[in-house]
């Protein structure tokens, strides 16, 4: 006779500094994307949950926008976001970017992997204050001795927050199906949250959202500074399957609208393209993608964004 293996669900929250490669990481557990991936660092900008199958255990994630000290109030709603998501997970993953942290003790960090490199150990120093116990996942290992990581490691876990470490690479693959194994251990026992074929429950319109918001910072992140949103401001089943979609791209300055839209609106075609590409394969249906670009002096101080995407706008 044999014994059925019992079914597990919880959550587990990914956090760390931006750019650590959380989001890269999200969906690399759920073998699909519900996370947007730019070059970009404090791209996500609420937690989005993706869902996880290991055997019978279903992992619930959370990535988390990445922990950075705050300046403005976007700043402060992302950054209590991503703390939430932490103190309310069974589990929780802190991914530091290994690479980073090499070139930071060498003096050769550029000035990104620096801040990248303090906001760890305010991260760390945080959760030691929370008690909660930790696990240290090294990201980026690609190219990296395991000298330097063993070093790495080791200055880390002196905080003694962290129950165990795990080196992975999120863009290759390496060792996060370890890592995947050992969250679905930790889930508790129960139901499933989710059915087993979803992999995330972002609402489509936000989710229509984010994935153009990902590509307008894959087009123009050189050009373009954190002074843009996208909303979803129409989405309609229609009858023969596919799916009508209107957004609305804002920037903040006059000056920017025409850095979206490129010359001759070529930015903005290759926007909707790319965009139209991805929505489709995700939604699994034939998507019409209508794109307006709108200047909206200071949106990140208007209420209704916050509300939209389940940030706090008083904080």
């Amino acid at each position: 006779m044999t014994t059925e293996e019992p079914t597990r669900a919880g959550f587990a929250a990914v956090i760390g500094a931006p750019n650590a490669g959380k989001s890269t990481l999200v969906n690399r557990l759920v073998g699909a994307k519900v996370s947007i991936v730019t070059r970009k660092v404090q791209t996500t900008r609420f937690p989005v949950r993706g869902v996880a199958m290991e055997g019978q255990a279903q992992i619930v994630l959370v990535d988390t926008p990445g922990v950075f000290t705050p300046r403005r109030r976007l700043d402060r709603a992302m950054v209590k976001a991503a703390w939430a998501g932490a103190h309310d997970a069974e589990a929780v993953v802190h991914l530091v970017d290994s690479q980073a942290e090499i070139a930071a003790l060498t003096n050769e960090a550029l000035p990104g992997q620096h801040r990248g490199v303090e906001d760890t150990r305010t991260i760390t120093e945080a959760l030691k204050a929370g008690g909660k116990q930790v696990i240290l996942a090294l990201n980026k290992i690609d190219g990296v001795k395991r000298e330097q990581l063993l070093g790495i490691a080791d200055a880390l876990y002196k905080s003694e927050i962290y129950s165990e470490v795990f080196m992975i690479s999120a863009e290759t693959g390496s060792g996060v199906a370890d890592l995947k194994t050992r969250l679905a251990a930790l889930m508790p026992e129960g139901p499933w949250l989710y059915p087993e074929d979803q992999t995330a429950d972002l609402p489509a319109r936000l989710l229509a959202a984010e994935i153009t918001r990902e590509k307008v910072y894959l087009r123009v992140h050189e050009e373009l500074p954190y002074a843009a949103a996208v909303e979803t401001t129409a989405f309609e089943e229609k009858k023969d399957g596919s799916a009508r979609i209107e957004q609305t791209i804002y920037v903040e300055r006059e000056s920017q609208r025409p850095i979206v839209l490129g010359k001759s609106g070529q930015t903005l075609k290759w926007i909707g393209q790319k965009s139209r590409e991805d929505l489709a394969q995700i939604l699994d249906r034939p998507i019409h993608l209508f794109l307006t670009v709108k200047v909206v002096e200071d949106w990140q101080n208007k209420r209704d964004f916050y509300r939209d995407t389940g940030l706090e706008f008083d904080v």
